[in-house]
């Protein structure tokens, strides 16, 4: 047994059904029980067909406006100037690291701490 296969299903059946053609004892037989559910049981057949909704709109609201106004202003953009960074660093396995003037970043990376 395949293991993609559902347990107790199997895939081979591809055929479809035939459909039963209603003959006159049939409908008569459908017909007589329907009957005898509204009679006796009180059950009626249901439809299930829905009214449509009403799309139209109304003439006495106020008029709207389909413009989407902005959240907020932009964002100030910030820029590097260029006098925090000294250059960059490899550290274990190709890991790329900033380094810093102002701190010894070099010194450790040069000795490979973190």
């Amino acid at each position: 047994m395949s293991s993609h296969i559902v347990r107790g299903m199997t895939s081979l059946n591809t055929k479809k059904h035939k459909s039963i053609k209603p003959n006159a004892k049939l409908l008569a037989a459908k017909a007589e029980h329907e009957k005898w559910l509204s009679k006796r049981v009180g059950v009626k057949k249901k439809t299930y067909q829905c009214d449509f909704p009403k799309y139209s709109t109304d003439k006495n609201l106020a008029p709207l406006s389909d413009a989407i106004p902005g959240a907020c202003p932009a964002k100030r953009q910030e820029k590097y100037t260029g006098n925090e960074i000294m250059g960059i660093a490899t550290m274990h396995k190709s890991n790329s690291v900033p380094v810093r003037k102002d701190s010894n970043a070099a010194v450790d990376i040069a000795r490979m701490r973190r």
